[in-house]
């Protein structure tokens, strides 16, 4: 049982999604502290749900993916070893990007500068605009997902929606008075122009939606692992795990019903 929709049904659920990812970004840090309910729990839980996610639906996409332009081209070009590792290369540069924006982020202040003009303004905008440009990825590519299978766009629209709560938490440690002040709008603000763009040129060529899916797949690996795994965080373990078994138990059953 796989639910789709057309394209206008589509266009109008993805601006629902964006307008709920957007309102998650800015109310991230209440989430994140709800009564009773300690902080780690809420990370990760949430990391649980991001890791499930990458390893069970979007590992096997960029694969399908591959496969997909494996055929797109099979009457231009000769199937090589080489070309097959093309989209795993895209997907490795959008981890390095994400990764290289990170130690920008983390890099020791200057001798003379004072620990509080670091990171730079420079450094907070870079990072800050990458995050952008991967939010206005997710909404960008989210019609086309509603169109192929809406559950599997709904568990995807929940992965994302608790990965941002992990991204919050590590935008607002590194840049605690900027993130504050115009971070979250910004970020809310690009995935509603992801959105726009999607409704004025949707995405239909097969080559880019895969390129541009290997490219997200690598940011969201490396921000889902860097905001989860590292032991100095306040983190829960059996939180973790059980965001592991729910959002499994939930991919097994869409899977199912989709046979």
């Amino acid at each position: 049982m796989t639910l789709e929709m057309n394209v206008a049904q589509s266009v109008a659920g993805s601006l629902f999604i964006a307008v709920l990812l957007a309102a998650l970004h800015l109310s991230a840090p209440g989430i994140r502290k709800l009564p009773l309910v300690p902080e780690r729990a809420t990370g990760s839980f949430a990391g649980g749900l991001a890791v499930t996610y990458v390893f069970l639906h979007l590992l096997p996409e960029i694969a399908a993916g591959n496969e997909a332009i494996g055929e797109l081209l099979s009457d231009v070009i000769e199937p090589t070893p080489l070309l097959d590792l093309g989209i795993f290369l895209v997907a490795l540069v959008g981890f390095s990007l994400f990764y290289g924006l990170e130690r920008a982020a983390d890099r020791p202040p200057r001798p003379g500068k004072g620990a509080n003009e670091h990171p730079s303004a420079g450094t907070y905008w870079l990072h800050l605009g990458s995050f952008m440009v991967y939010n206005a990825l997710i909404t960008y590519s989210m019609a086309l997902r509603l169109q192929t299978g809406v559950l599997f766009a709904v568990l995807f629209t929940v992965a994302m929606g608790l990965h941002f709560i992990l991204t919050d938490r590590g935008l607002e440690e590194h840049y605690p008075r900027r993130f504050n002040r115009s971070g979250r709008l910004a970020l809310g603000g690009a995935l509603l122009f992801g959105w726009a763009l999607s409704a004025l040129a949707a995405p239909t060529n097969t080559l880019v939606v895969v390129l541009l899916t290997a490219f997200l797949g690598g940011s969201i690996l490396l921000n889902v692992f860097k905001e989860e795994i590292p032991s100095n965080r306040n983190s829960s373990f059996a939180w973790f795990a059980v965001g592991v078994l729910f959002y499994a138990a939930l991919l097994a059953l869409i899977t199912a019903l989709g046979e």
